[in-house]
């Protein structure tokens, strides 16, 4: 079977997307250059590499990458196109516009994230348009499922759920340093630091745990808000390492193995990439018992899930974890035993092909309909 996967963003979970897929079909990669740099080194030799100029998004030229684009796709005489949620609108008029091969999109998040600033103005419309135009849509829960079905009525049967592969690993082969310590009482938020993320609902939970583990720490490594709305005072430095810019790749696994837990203090949540690097460095998880991470998350056996919003709950199972080294190995034992099972790229790319030959097989009862 001859496939093309096509990204715009979403660089890791592509690339062990098609070093899985790689085993199982004779794969074309197409993506922009800026994309390509970043894939430099990862990638399985057997993937075909095809690169195009792409200018920022509201850049009129878009056209012509556009159009360079579909010549490829039509070049690499794809069975199917997958294609990674772009985000683009771009790309979505040139869905609406342009005869496609059987298509495959995955859908990383329906509904845009509460106090999103970085989608492009029109995109939430836009995007629609691969709902519909897809043969088969890939998600990473059940309740992205029924949000497709619900507010957009497509049919559950055009729907797949698959499980978010783990990206720990990914970022150990990445990372600058080698060999980090992990630190008995520091804990870590890594990512986009948005209103949904919950930051503050951690920081207040800080205050208690300090009160029975004195020790403790908190890394804040991530670009967004201003985060002195969190601190209007002077922040302790022995209590917090504030890191608010963008995460290098290579920093990434360093700041995992440092930390005893990572915490996931969201009141949103459609899947979480945060998490998948969690389990893959084997660093127990604590997170909200919400959206998407209430399916990844078994609660008690490879994390810890709490109430959303609840600074007493999120407080507890912090200091629960840092006092208890047997749970703590636990959950990083069982986090890890799922990077080789349901979280194994391998297994995942698996079941992708599965919903390739569906794609196919829809594809050719619709001809023979006409």
């Amino acid at each position: 079977m001859k496939v093309s996967l096509l990204h715009f963003c979403f660089y890791e979970y592509t690339v062990e997307l098609a070093n899985g897929l790689a085993q199982y079909v004779d794969l074309t990669l197409i993506h922009p250059e800026k994309v390509s740099a970043q894939c430099q080194g990862l990638l399985d030799p057997r993937i075909r590499v095809l690169t195009f100029k792409k200018p920022r998004i509201r850049d009129i030229r878009n056209i012509f990458a556009m159009s360079e684009m579909m010549e490829m796709i039509r070049k690499s005489q794809p069975d199917v196109l997958h294609v990674q949620e772009t985000n683009d609108i771009w790309y979505d008029l040139t869905l609406l516009f342009n005869k496609m091969p059987p298509l495959v999109t995955t859908i990383h998040d329906v509904l845009r994230h509460p106090g999103d600033r970085s989608s492009t103005p029109g995109s939430e419309y836009t995007r629609r348009i691969a709902f519909y135009r897809s043969q088969q849509l890939i998600v990473h829960a059940e309740l992205l499922k029924a949000t497709l079905n619900k507010h957009f009525r497509v049919p559950p049967r055009r729907v797949n759920v698959l499980p978010h592969g783990e990206l720990g690993s990914l970022y150990q082969r990445m990372a600058s340093t080698k060999g980090v310590e992990r630190e008995p009482y520091t804990l870590l938020f890594i990512g986009r630091i948005w209103p949904y993320k919950g930051l503050k609902y951690l920081i207040e939970a800080m205050s208690l745990v300090a009160e029975r583990i004195p020790e403790v720490k908190l890394i804040i490594a991530g670009k967004g808000e201003n985060l002195q709305q969190y601190f209007p005072d002077e922040y302790d430095a022995q209590r917090y390492e504030i890191l608010n810019r963008y995460i290098l790749p290579a920093e990434i696994a360093g700041l995992c193995d440092r930390s005893t837990a990572i915490v996931l203090p969201y009141i949103e949540a459609s899947q979480s990439g945060v998490a998948a690097i969690a389990y893959g460095t084997g660093t127990p998880v604590i997170a909200s018992n919400i959206g998407g991470l209430s399916e990844m998350i078994r609660d008690e056996t490879d994390g810890l899930l709490v109430p959303p919003r609840d600074v007493r709950a999120l407080a507890d199972a912090i200091i629960r974890i840092l006092s208890d080294r047997q749970l703590q190995q636990q959950i990083q034992t069982a986090a890890l035993a799922r990077c080789e099972q349901d979280l194994n790229w391998l297994n995942i790319a698996a079941q992708t092909v599965d919903i390739y030959h569906k794609t196919i097989k829809m594809n050719n009862k619709s001809l023979t309909n006409l």
